[in-house]
């Protein structure tokens, strides 16, 4: 009976445990800890608004009538629309002049006028600092006013995270609804997700933190701090089969963004380091047949000519397995330790070559990439067309999986940009310009110098691969 009562004793307290685990902690006082945070980081989270003119495609209709009749019953259609893309961001740095506020590359790619809001009576004109395409972050900065003190959120370390952590984000979900900074609450539910595809925008660089704090349309840009009130990432994306908050939410981990608003605001543009290989993921099979005791690390598909990797001696078919003696978990780590190198440093490489471990070393140059952070710095670089290209042979082009041509590959169409207007698509890759063979990078520069200074004509011809193998002329009006 004694062994009853103690029984039904240790249930009950475990019932009353669970129950309590079930709620938030509370504080002495009886408040949720959030209450603090929340009243220490909201002031600094912003609206932003970016408000554009569209070119439409296609010939303006008018009526073959003069007649002021006809013109109104066959009016002149519009070559354009009115675009607002809407999104979130927070401050993290001020000056004497200036307020700088960090937030997805998204919200302000769309050339236009930005309008950043800070509650619902102070609104700023926001300029672009810089953007980085490739984490889809961005820096914009807005003039203080002396009479309106801004706030600011300290920056935290995302790698100290552990899955299970507090998560509290704050912004502007569904900003047509006015719903001005929202607080959501929940935990980390993973580290580290990456090979996530959201469409032609998707970040080459992943490592997302996932979280089951509410995330919507609208929140993009907006932090995701700890219970210490620091941000630990830049709430990003949503995986939704309806477009809303299903408990999946993916922020990019604020080390990750350290290094490119540094980068960012000191050089004018995101500088990252290069190797010169192509690698992939080791799968099970691979790792059975290479003999490896796991499947950390990543296998040489190819080390492209003249690069660090070929003048340190690397192979096709090495498994990198160590980067200045820290572990090689994936493909998608990998290629943000190496990114993350300083330039014109060697770094230590643990490879396994032929069943046996050995250590290489080689000197990282910088990333011959035609992307670039800034705006201004994008249009001079692409000769106004708008593109961004890469050689087809490329690593950034295999992982858009492309089949493995000669050309160059679209990775981007600046908004506004000739090229926006016409029928070219990132992924489309360009064989020939007005009927001249393009082979990589070089021979792509080439033709559009040539085309600046000599070419007299308005209509600029592309034969190109689309990425499901269709094959087509398009023009390219550059008047």
């Amino acid at each position: 009976m004694r062994n009853m009562k103690l029984v039904i004793l240790l249930v009950a307290i475990s019932l009353f445990t669970t129950m309590l685990s079930a709620y938030p902690p509370v504080n002495s006082d009886g408040k949720s800890p959030f209450v603090e945070v929340v009243k220490n980081t909201r002031d600094a989270v912003v609206n932003i608004k970016v408000e554009s003119e569209i070119k439409l495609r296609g010939r303006t209709y008018s009526s073959p009538f003069d007649d002021d009749f006809f013109k109104f019953f066959a009016p002149r259609m519009p070559n354009s629309r009115k675009s607002t893309q809407m999104g979130s961001g927070f401050i993290y740095k001020t000056d004497s002049k200036h307020a700088y506020i960090i937030t997805n590359n998204h919200v302000v790619q769309t050339e236009g006028d930005i309008t950043v809001s800070i509650g619902e009576k102070h609104k700023y004109k926001g300029e672009i600092v810089g953007r980085d395409p490739s984490t889809d972050l961005a820096v914009i900065k807005i003039e203080k006013n002396k009479d309106f003190p801004l706030s600011k959120i300290p920056l935290g370390d995302s790698e100290s995270l552990e899955i299970g952590d507090w998560a509290i984000a704050i912004g502007n979900p569904f900003g047509q609804l006015g719903l001005d900074r929202t607080v959501t609450v929940g935990v980390i539910s993973a580290k580290g997700r990456s090979n996530l595809n959201f469409g032609s925008d998707s970040p080459v660089y992943q490592d997302y933190i996932q979280t089951d704090a509410a995330i919507n349309p609208g929140n993009s840009g907006g932090p995701l701090v700890d219970i210490h009130g620091k941000v630990i990432g830049v709430n990003a994306a949503i995986t939704s089969p309806a477009g809303g908050n299903v408990g999946i939410g993916f922020a990019i981990p604020v080390n990750l963004v350290k290094k490119v608003v540094n980068d960012i605001m000191d050089k004018g543009k995101v500088v990252r380091a290069y190797l010169g290989v192509l690698p992939q993921e080791l799968t099970e099979d691979l790792g059975k047949m290479m003999n490896l005791e796991d499947l950390n690390g990543v296998l040489i598909a190819k080390v492209e000519d003249d690069t660090p990797a070929d003048k340190a001696g690397l192979k096709k078919g090495d498994v990198i397995i160590e980067i200045d003696g820290k572990t090689v978990e994936n493909l998608a780590k990998f290629r943000i330790q190496i990114a993350n190198k300083e330039i014109n440093k060697k770094v230590n490489l643990g490879i396994i070559r032929d069943g046996k471990h050995k250590n290489i070393y080689a000197k990282l140059e910088e990333f011959p990439d035609r992307s670039v952070a800034s705006r201004s710095e994008s249009k001079d670089n692409n000769s106004g067309l708008g593109l961004d290209v890469v050689d087809s042979d490329s690593d950034i082009a295999r992982r858009m999986g492309l089949k493995d041509l000669e050309g160059v590959v679209i990775t981007n169409i600046e908004p506004e940009s000739f090229a926006a207007s016409s029928s070219l698509s990132v992924g489309d890759t360009i064989l020939e310009i007005n009927n001249s063979r393009i082979k990589n990078v070089k021979d792509f520069d080439k033709i559009l110098d040539k085309i600046d200074k000599d070419y007299s004509g308005s209509l600029v011809l592309f034969h190109v691969v689309s990425k499901n193998g269709i094959y087509k002329f398009l023009t390219v009006n550059i008047k």
